[in-house]
């Protein structure tokens, strides 16, 4: 097997832990928000600093690293409580497309922060893709499910923003296993206060949906670490976007349901748009 299919054997693994991940969020039932993103952070920091000690990297940030951990941090908090809450009010698959409108957030982020130059063609590409969230969306006042709608756009926003500032740590020589360490930690110090005075009691099956939910997204982030590791992200980024097939699938598996046809036309313009600027990019790094 070459590098190039490892690397997608390895994306399209880490885009189905994510699927399972946000069925499990869902089939926790209506426990609160912040409880259900503790233990999706609690696992997820158990499997850095594991990590991190068989490497035997630093638990110290690099010098003057410190202000871009938290903002990457705090957005990638802000990130995972929009998603968590699309997941538990819209289908499965709605809520993961909103998502993943964050790799379109993260040109529009590169360009303003990093100064990354974000062509025309580009530019077009995303704003077309914006029109596509906006079919998923459906912004009309009898949309009851507007405001998780909203929720899980604003989530693929901050986790654009994230996955910009992670390129700038990394441009700063900052382990990538003590970015996701940082970033768990700092998920689980801000939860705690409010897990401890307001705990929700668990069932049995909702403890194991939570822990099925850490689980695969740790495994998810691995798979995903790997793939960038095996191949470049010009040859494998678009296959990210099976995610969405795999949601669409278990949440019609276990929980009957149905993306309607605005949502299927949203998810055809978003991922033609995603195909676009994959090929896009593409022909300009061969060039």
């Amino acid at each position: 097997m070459t590098q190039k299919n490892k690397g997608i054997l390895c994306i399209l693994m880490a885009a189905f832990f994510f699927a399972v991940m946000n069925v499990c969020v869902k089939a926790a039932g209506d426990l609160p928000l912040i409880q259900k993103t503790f233990f999706r952070n609690l696992i997820a920091m158990i499997f850095a600093v594991s990590i991190l000690l068989k490497q035997h990297g630093s638990f110290k940030w690099k010098k003057g690293n410190l202000p871009l951990l938290l903002l990457r941090s705090t957005c990638g908090f802000v990130g995972i409580l929009g998603n968590f809450y699309a997941v538990d009010h819209l289908v499965v698959a709605d809520a993961s497309m909103l998502n993943k409108m964050s790799p379109f957030f993260g040109i529009i982020f590169s360009a303003i922060l990093l100064k990354e130059k974000c062509s025309f063609k580009q530019a077009m590409a995303v704003f077309i893709a914006f029109i596509g969230g906006l079919f998923v969306i459906k912004p009309t006042f009898a949309n009851m499910e507007l405001l998780a709608s909203l929720a899980g756009f604003g989530g693929g926003m901050a986790a654009g923003l994230a996955y910009t500032l992670v390129r700038a740590l990394g441009k700063r020589k900052e382990n990538g296993s003590y970015i996701v360490f940082f970033f768990s930690a700092f998920s689980c110090v801000v939860t705690l206060p409010y897990l401890i005075l307001n705990y929700a009691p668990m069932t049995a099956p909702q403890l194991l949906a939570l822990l099925g939910a850490g689980l695969a997204a740790a495994g998810g982030q691995f798979a995903i670490t790997n793939a960038y590791c095996f191949a470049p992200a010009k040859d494998i980024s678009i296959y990210d976007y099976s995610q969405i097939i795999f949601s669409a699938i278990l949440g019609f598996m276990f929980f009957g349901q149905i993306p309607d046809a605005y949502s299927v036309l949203g998810y055809v313009i978003i991922i033609s748009m995603a195909v676009y600027i994959f090929f896009y990019d593409r022909k300009a790094k061969n060039a």
